[in-house]
């Protein structure tokens, strides 16, 4: 079973704005809402791809039970506690003309280390060896920075696999834990390295230094470029498909659950990066935060060519 953890979950807004300017009224194309926040999405894309899972984390106010019987309605099995305050709302401006993607999100409700420690308790009942849990996201107000670090060391205590897909002192903290599988942009490497990473090579100079902190696996997503897949053994990369874009936000929650899903399934590395790739591609095509058909995954796959990198750089 795959879990996937949401401790700021959100409501998305999208509103297409086609020519969007500053300080002047725009007229909006389209509006759509969804379910949103890192783990939810990949629970979401694991639903359509058929895979079993469970979305758990916190919920409040309206939006939390907007974000609620959404998921029922997409069939996607979720178990939230519910919090004192509202569930964000998290505004994706797309512009089709000028071909930008704009996040406003919001902070969210805060949270107390034992309301905290109520969500692990009542995913460690439930944790089996072979599991796999998802860490993904921001935190909530008033979880501590260590939070996803001291998580990783519960999950892997029950004999479950963690992907972690976060930023910042998070991220930072949870790697001397050892995570199975990371998942940083381009950018939250850098972060994580505290240096500019200009080329590939520098890229995965910094991605094979998460070894040393017991990382099994890292994905670095690199936008329209595509990706890097590095374990301890091999470096692998895969450039992006090219596909008319709808939103690219989410395109890296979708890669997460492929991998997640490719991990759980046994595939080797080379199919996970083609199962990857093809989700990411095929969410860039959606409109908002909605999940892609697997139909759609699967007709992208053969599309995607993943190259190993020379020996000269293990």
């Amino acid at each position: 079973m795959i879990y996937t953890v949401t401790m700021n979950p959100a409501l998305d807004k999208t509103i297409t704005v086609p020519d969007l300017s500053i300080d002047r009224v725009n007229r909006a194309a389209a509006v759509r809402q969804d379910p949103g926040g890192k783990g939810i999405n990949v629970a979401k894309v694991l639903t359509k791809l058929g895979v079993p899972c469970l979305a758990v984390g916190f919920t409040g106010g309206p939006a939390g039970q907007a974000v609620q019987q959404m998921l029922r309605l997409q069939r996607v099995p979720f178990e939230f506690l519910e919090v004192a305050g509202s569930t964000r709302t998290n505004l994706k401006i797309v512009d089709p003309v000028r071909h930008t993607n704009t996040d406003i999100n919001e902070p969210g409700f805060a949270v107390t280390p034992a309301l905290l420690e109520e969500l692990l308790q009542q995913l460690l009942r439930r944790l089996q060896p072979g599991d796999l849990v998802v860490l993904a996201g921001s935190l909530p107000q008033g979880a501590p920075a260590d939070t996803y670090g001291a998580w990783v060391c519960r999950c892997r205590e029950a004999g479950a696999k963690v992907f972690l897909d976060a930023d910042g002192e998070p991220l930072r903290r949870a790697l001397a834990a050892g995570p199975y599988l990371v998942k940083p942009n381009a950018a939250e490497l850098e972060r994580v390295a505290g240096r500019a990473l200009p080329t590939e090579a520098d890229r995965i100079g910094a991605a094979r230094a998460l070894f040393a902190q017991g990382v099994q696996k890292v994905v670095v997503s690199l936008g329209g470029e595509g990706a890097l897949y590095l374990t301890p053994e091999e470096i692998w990369r895969a450039r992006a498909v090219p596909v008319p874009v709808g939103s690219t936000v989410g395109a890296g929650d979708s890669m997460v659950a492929a991998l997640a899903a490719a991990e759980q399934c046994g595939a080797g590395l080379e199919q996970a990066i083609r199962l990857s790739m093809a989700a990411g591609a095929a969410n860039v095509m959606s409109s908002g935060t909605q999940a892609a058909e697997k139909e759609q995954i699967e007709s992208l796959m053969p599309r995607v060519k993943p190259e190993r990198v020379g020996a000269e750089n293990l």
